[in-house]
Order: C-alpha cells, then structure tokens, then sequence
C-alpha cells in the first residue's frame, strides 16, 4: 500500500509535468513573437505594438512555473562545500531546516502576490501600453509559481521527517 507521501509525490510529479510543458511553450512564444516583430518590422516596416510587452510576460510567467520545476529535478543552486562533508544524519536535519525557511519564505511569498494581484483586479490596474494588460494576469504568475514551489518543498520536508523517524538517510526526494 502506498504511503500519503508517495501519493503526494505522484501528484505533484504530474502538476510538475503539466506545469513544465507550459513554462516550455511560454518559452517558445517570445521566439516567436520575436521573429514576427523583426520580419514586420524590416520586411514591412510595419512593427507591432504587442510583441515586446507579451514576450516580457510569457518570459515572466515562464520564470515563476520554471521555479518548481527546477527544484523538483534537483537543479536549483546548491552549496554544499560545508553540507558534503557532513553525515547523512547531520545533512538531514540541515536539509529539514532550510526546506522550511524555504516554506515560510514561499508562503509569504505567494501570501502578499496574491494580495498584489487582487489589489490589481480590484482597482483595474492595465498596463500603461496600448495592449491595456490587466496587470492581474500577469502578477498571477507569482502567487501560483511560489505555491507550486511551496509544495515541492512540503515534500522535500516530509520525505525528510520521514528519513528522520525511519533512520533510513538513504531516500531521496523524486
């Protein structure tokens, strides 16, 4: 029978799927966007208004979802020139420490993106372009890529606690 861990990490590992395929197309759209203003701009000398404010955003968006992403595959930045040296035990218990500064820190993270986002859509703040971007749109992206984060480090954390109670140092989080 699977443990409530492993069936959170079956489910966060699809959310990150799901979330990895976006941030790639986000990725992908300024390219193009990118393309099409240079090819109006010199071919038809007829350049877009939209092109530089979308790209900003989906690069934006992109950052913020690629967050938990890179965590989940165990490609953040790492120092471990003092952590390395230690015990597995030792390393555990620094690990259950920094993974939570990390969730206070993404929690008021996603606490006060949101209270920006909505202050946004309650005051109909656009963008000052001729687009007009309800900038809620785009401050979105904050609250949900630090929740995404969050919940990975909620993981990290209780396969942690896990290792912890279990004496077995030799998991990893997946």
């Amino acid at each position: 029978m699977k443990s409530a861990i492993e069936i959170y990490g079956k489910i966060l590992d699809a959310v990150t799927k799901i979330v990895a395929v976006i941030a790639g197309i986000l990725i992908l759209m300024p390219a193009l966007m990118v393309f099409y203003e240079v090819v109006m701009r010199g071919l038809f000398n007829a350049p877009t208004e939209w092109s530089i404010e979308l790209s900003v955003y989906c690069v934006l968006i992109a950052g913020f979802l690629g967050m938990s992403v890179t965590y989940a595959a165990g490609k953040h930045i790492h120092v471990d020139i003092v952590v390395g040296s230690l015990s597995p035990r030792t390393r555990c218990f620094i690990e259950v420490f920094t993974t939570c500064v990390g969730i206070f820190f993404c929690a008021v993270f996603v606490m006060e993106s949101f209270d920006m986002a909505m202050l946004s859509l309650e005051m109909d703040n656009t963008s000052p372009s001729t687009l007009r971007t309800p900038m809620w749109i785009p401050q979105m992206a904050l609250p949900i890529g630090m929740g995404l984060l969050l919940l990975q480090f909620v993981r990290t954390l209780l396969v942690d606690i896990e290792k912890i109670n279990t004496g077995d140092f030799s998991k990893e989080v997946k």
